[in-house]
């Protein structure tokens, strides 16, 4: 696994995205996003009660291998909203993740519930075509952003209509996001230079992210005492994915990891 996945992710992407523009000119990617749904509110999935997760649909990532062989985003899509899942999360980069955009307009069409554009986005271009797809909320990571770049990629997601997921690895990265007006924030314990991870990272860095913002936890949250703790440290939102796609009945794990086949809702 390369020390610089990450970089090496965006850098693919962003070529990717060069050579779709050469196709679709950015003004013609702009109009088709003006034709799209309206978008949800996103962070509006995170204020209500109980454990409020992020359903995250993926076949494969660089750590993981393949992860759901079996993959039809429209059932699943539907299966995890019927369970409770407070929106959804579309894996769209198709190297390492083997993820696709039309995993997302086929979501869209078939779940009520926000969801979000899950890749490795540094262009205006990209968030453009993520709005043309239908999507609701994009992923910023701030490991690959500086400081203006992120300033101006979240500016122009909310001009589009949409929510950005800020995710964020660290204290001087919470900071960054908070500073740059980031309404929903994220912690991801995976590293994702080398796809370790680390889930007391949660219980240290969701406390400094400011009272005012949304706060999620990301990765490693298989079963429900982690959630309970990320709960405790102040997440208000849970991004769970492998757990979810590595079950035979990913509706049955939903509610099993926010409580509800319990009665504790």
């Amino acid at each position: 696994m390369s020390a610089d996945i990450l970089e090496e992710l965006a850098a693919m992407r962003r070529e990717d995205a060069r050579m779709r523009e050469e196709a679709v000119p950015f003004a013609e990617m702009l109009r088709l996003a003006s034709t799209a749904p309206e978008a949800r509110d996103f962070a509006a999935a995170f204020r209500g009660a109980g454990t409020n997760v992020i359903a995250e649909l993926k076949r494969a990532s660089p750590s993981e291998g393949m992860i759901r062989e079996d993959f039809h985003p429209e059932e699943l899509a539907k299966e995890l909203e019927a369970n409770g899942a407070a929106a959804l999360s579309v894996l769209c980069e198709p190297h390492r993740f083997l993820g696709s955009e039309d995993y997302l307009k086929a979501v869209r069409g078939a779940a009520g519930v926000p969801i979000i554009y899950k890749d490795f986005l540094t262009t205006r271009y990209q968030i453009a075509a993520a709005r043309a797809a239908g999507a609701d909320a994009v992923l910023l990571i701030a490991a690959v952003l500086d400081d203006a770049r992120l300033a101006e990629m979240l500016a122009f997601t909310h001009e589009l209509g949409m929510k950005a997921l800020v995710e964020t690895h660290d204290e001087g990265e919470i900071v960054r996001a908070a500073e740059s007006g980031a309404e929903i924030i994220g912690v991801n314990c995976r590293n994702l230079r080398n796809f370790s991870c680390d889930t007391s990272l949660l219980e240290t860095l969701l406390g400094k992210i400011p009272n005012d913002r949304v706060r999620i936890a990301e990765s490693g949250m298989h079963t429900r005492e982690a959630i309970c703790k990320a709960a405790a440290a102040g997440a208000d939102g849970f991004l769970v994915g492998t757990a979810l796609m590595r079950a035979e009945r990913p509706g049955e794990k939903l509610r099993e990891l926010t409580g509800k086949n319990k009665g504790n809702i």
